[in-house]
């Protein structure tokens, strides 16, 4: 599977110098409206929008610049707005770096990136487990609470609070400060946008499920508690509905789905598989549960990546000699999603599980064991385990797995095949992304039918496109522009009342599905 992001780009920055005409006599035009005209001419726009905090010392700035100037810009749907004026020519020191954050605020997992403006060069990332996990470990649980007496403003300051720190931890390991952040680009899906701005979203999921909004404005980062510049700026991505969010949004833009001439598919999986398929001339996009078994949620052997966490198995097929792979080859602790889709193709390529997804005593031998009356297969057994304890794959985790690949797989052949009227094999590109799919083994994933059996050239690791798109918004200029037009041209399919999608998903409860002729490359057993 390769690792190439599709190229970006966008043309001139949100950085732009800029020359102010001077006053002379006999011209009474106002310093702000000669910038504003000076602004006007550069972005190539009929308005732009100077805040009144930035009039305040013009005349002097003006003048002690000698009416040269950087202006850092931003667009969005209202107008070009100015951000801030500064010095025409940076002193060659970290206080003349222009930057930007963008944050993938996912459910389980937030990542900062921070982005130089002026270059488009990332300088630096970090991470952190979303700290609304405290109040509830899934959305509906932290939307539950948000409708308590003082819950929504907690569950806001939390995750806002968690980027403040952590951005400022960045921006120190990168030599900068926040006060060097002028704008901040958020993406997320439409209930985390909701929470992180502390917007009510109880009726997100009460039918007919609407949520409160779909196009958030622009704002003063202050405004919602984030920390950066004064008068900096926060952007989130609008989302389309519910469960079409901002996230989904921004992969599009960051795989040019919008601007591919053949058929691609972009599939995003983290707590959900989110797919997106089409071309310029067309885009179709679905949803439904299919991740929850693979990163800690259903399954308790699943955990986020880190030290110690498997992500790759191997199991020789003829001797049934069990090997794993842990990150920073630690002693190791549990196992990831990429790790687990691993296990599950290993077993039954070994004939240690049947085709139904049940675990086959005479195969598994001494490594089948029980826990609480339920059979479970032994991993690493406890001498060689970081925790002291067996790591173990349950039947109940294996069901899980089971399930999320049979969704997973459903999902793809409902939007694919009988959405969009295609086949497989008509996709020019097969982009994986999400929490974990940018470590999925597409060999292991086809073995399970959680993948089409398709030319694994086609299959491309895209990252994560939820932060890449937040990233771009920072970068490219026409990109809000691009996120406006696909709101108004993509087509929504809602799965989860497909009772087609019901019927396909049960013959998908197999491995690696109930017709074996769509997977040829899958050995038979």
């Amino acid at each position: 599977m390769s690792s190439t992001a599709p190229e970006q780009g966008g043309g001139q920055g949100y950085v732009r110098h800029i020359k102010v005409e001077r006053p002379v006599l006999g011209n009474n035009l106002a310093d702000a409206q000669r910038l504003e005209m000076a602004l006007q001419k550069n972005v190539g726009a009929d308005s732009v929008h100077i805040p009144f905090h930035l009039l305040k010392g013009l005349p002097g700035k003006l003048r002690h610049w000698d009416y040269s100037a950087r202006a850092v810009m931003f667009k969005d749907r209202r107008s070009w707005r100015l951000v801030d004026l500064l010095p025409p020519d940076p002193d060659g020191s970290q206080a003349g770096q222009v930057l930007g954050a963008a944050v993938d605020i996912g459910t389980t997992r937030i990542v900062i990136r921070l982005v130089d403006l002026d270059t488009g060069v990332a300088l630096g990332e970090t991470g952190l487990d979303n700290p609304q996990a405290a109040i509830g470990p899934d959305v509906l649980a932290r939307i539950h609470h948000s409708n308590r007496p003082g819950g929504l403003a907690e569950l806001q300051k939390l995750v806002v609070d968690g980027v403040n720190t952590h951005l400022a931890a960045l921006c120190e390991t990168c030599g900068c400060t926040t006060d060097d952040v002028f704008i901040l680009t958020g993406a997320g899906n439409t209930a985390m946008t909701h929470l992180f701005l502390g917007i009510d979203a109880f009726e997100i999921i009460k039918e007919p499920y609407i949520p409160c909004i779909n196009i958030p404005d622009t704002l003063q980062a202050a405004d919602i508690g984030l920390k950066i510049r004064d008068g900096g700026l926060a952007f989130l991505f609008p989302n389309i509905g519910s469960y079409f969010g901002g996230d989904l949004l921004a992969g599009i833009i960051f795989s040019d789905l919008d601007k591919k001439e053949m058929p691609c598919l972009v599939v995003d999986v983290g707590t959900n598989a989110e797919i997106v398929v089409g071309s310029k001339d067309w885009l179709i996009a679905c949803a439904g549960a299919a991740g929850p078994a693979l990163e800690g949620g259903v399954s308790k052997m699943g955990m986020t990546a880190g030290p110690g966490v498997i992500d790759t198995v191997a199991i020789d097929p003829a001797t049934r000699e069990v090997r794993v792979h842990t990150i920073e080859e630690a002693s190791p602790i549990g196992i990831c999603g990429s790790g687990m889709i691993d296990l599950a193709a290993a077993l039954f390529l070994s004939g240690m599980v049947d085709i139904r997804g049940k675990f086959v005593p005479e195969t598994c031998g001494e490594r089948l064991i029980e826990q609480d009356e339920i059979p479970a297969f032994v991993l690493v057994h406890a001498p060689a385990s970081g925790t002291g304890e067996p790591i173990c794959l349950t039947q109940v985790d294996l069901n899980s797995l089971t399930s999320s690949k049979a969704a997973m797989y459903t999902i793809l052949e409902v939007i694919v095949k009988n959405t969009a009227g295609l086949e497989f094999e008509d996709l020019d590109k097969f982009y994986v992304a999400g929490t974990f799919g940018s470590f999925i083994n597409p060999e292991s994933a086809i073995s399970i039918g959680m993948l089409p059996d398709m030319d694994r050239s086609v299959f491309e690791v895209l990252g994560n496109s939820s932060l890449g798109g937040a990233a771009l918004m920072l970068t490219d200029t026409t990109a809000f522009d691009r996120v406006m037009a696909i709101r108004e041209t993509i087509t929504y399919i809602e799965l989860n009342v497909n009772q087609e999608f019901m019927n396909m998903f049960s013959g998908a409860k197999f491995y690696p599905h109930t017709d074996r002729s769509r997977f040829p490359s899958v050995p038979g057993r």
